[in-house]
């Protein structure tokens, strides 16, 4: 008996590259949104320490401007967190990726799975900043490693030059958080390149000896000071607060980047406030 072959479907002509070009503008529009919201008022977002998309996902519905997704002090693998990108991605929400360190391989790396920034922590001088710039951005800008067949670039899908074009639009953060970090702030906010100045508070407490307590008068004058000297350069800043009250204070002070919380505890504390409200309900 003579089998029949399954009539195969035709495919719409130049249906890849459209698919392509669709992926591309959405990732530029993100970035772009972005950017203008620092312009024009702030952006807030949380840290992420969880590995399930769908908390990603929900974070974008729920009206995060972006994320943080942490390999610094998070549990994710690179493999991983790729699918977190595209949860972030999918739920309109700027996957920006905290990197563990600041070398040209691993700030290339999450670049090339579709990161729309990076966060690189102890940032402690110029050249370490610049070094940062250089790994996250291609000729002429920086020496960002460079391969066209990944997939921030539709796994070659993209034209080339507008891939290279558009891959230095990601959004770059210098984390600043110890005492020689301080010692070089003025140096660190005039390097080109670096879009946003972060004052990470927890590990600038630690440094100013008076650890955990962020809003200790010592450590609150000193990031007053950074975010005053950033203003008067015109340089974004930024910093992390787990209470609406701390991000209304440094928002009236001119913090436009804000980082608000982590995910782990803001379900925790959720999860919590319902649990006493329902054992306390009569």
């Amino acid at each position: 008996m003579k089998l029949e072959q399954t009539p195969r479907l035709s495919v719409e002509p130049q249906r890849e590259y459209r698919i392509a070009k669709l992926i591309e503008s959405m990732r530029d529009q993100r970035i772009r949104e972005f950017r203008d919201k620092l312009n024009q008022g702030f952006v807030v977002g949380p840290f992420s320490k969880t590995s399930d998309p769908a908390f990603i996902e929900i974070m974008g519905h729920g009206g995060f401007d972006f994320v943080i997704l942490d390999l610094e002090h998070g549990p994710t693998s690179v493999q991983h967190l790729q699918h977190l990108i595209r949860a972030a991605e999918v739920s309109g929400i700027l996957p920006i990726v905290r990197v563990k360190e600041h070398n040209l391989s691993v700030i290339g790396e999450v670049l090339d799975i579709g990161a729309g920034g990076i966060q690189a922590p102890q940032i402690t001088n110029a050249q370490t900043a610049r070094d940062v710039v250089q790994a996250a951005k291609f000729s002429p800008a920086g020496m960002r490693g460079v391969c066209r067949f990944v997939r921030a670039a539709n796994y070659s899908a993209m034209d080339r030059f507008e891939y290279f074009r558009a891959a230095n639009e990601a959004i770059v953060i210098a984390q600043l958080e110890g005492k020689e970090a301080l010692a070089h702030f003025e140096e660190i906010i005039t390097v080109p390149g670096v879009d946003i100045i972060f004052i990470g508070p927890y590990d600038l407490s630690q440094s100013l000896g008076v650890a955990g307590q962020i809003n200790h008068p010592m450590v609150t004058e000193t990031i007053k000071g950074i975010v005053a000297k950033c203003l008067q350069r015109g340089v974004t800043v930024g910093t992390f607060v787990d209470t609406a009250v701390d991000a209304k204070k440094w928002r009236d002070l001119g913090v436009k980047y804000l980082c608000y919380s982590v995910d782990v505890g803001i379900f925790y504390e959720k999860c919590k406030a319902d649990v006493e409200a329902v054992r306390g309900a009569n």
